[in-house]
């Protein structure tokens, strides 16, 4: 594993770790969505990183994925990746962080985002080792 894919993976850890501490907390929400798609976003940044492709700096997991689809060796939940997508991650406002278009996200919702980051992460070591 090249060093720098080890780093991106080690960023990924981090803001799952911070999903999972902040997982029970309703007041709380928009930060683990915000954070299960910074997960998922460093994942496909370490693929890329690990088979040479050009790193783009970018923020969309769908034109990140377009870049790793080939060379996932799992299966991806493409409508929790979507979901994700929406995160408003590039705001001008602190309060917007991790915003889903229709506003602060529901605790069933960012549960159901952080088992998909958490299973992008377990899967992306996987199969780079």
């Amino acid at each position: 594993m090249k060093t720098t894919t080890k780093q991106w993976l080690d960023f990924a850890k981090t803001d799952l770790l911070a999903c999972e501490r902040t997982l029970n907390d309703d007041l709380l929400t928009n930060i683990v969505a915000f954070h299960a798609q910074q997960t998922v976003e460093k994942c496909f940044k370490a693929v890329i990183e690990e088979n040479g492709i050009r790193l783009p700096r970018i923020h969309d997991l769908t034109r990140l994925y377009s870049q790793i689809s080939e060379k996932l060796d799992f299966d991806l939940d493409l409508t929790s990746m979507q979901i994700l997508d929406s995160v408003y991650i590039s705001s001008r406002y602190p309060s917007d962080n991790g915003l889903m278009p229709d506003g602060k996200p529901t605790k069933g919702l960012v549960e159901q985002l952080y088992h998909f980051a958490k299973s992008v992460y377990e899967n992306t070591i996987k199969m780079i080792e």
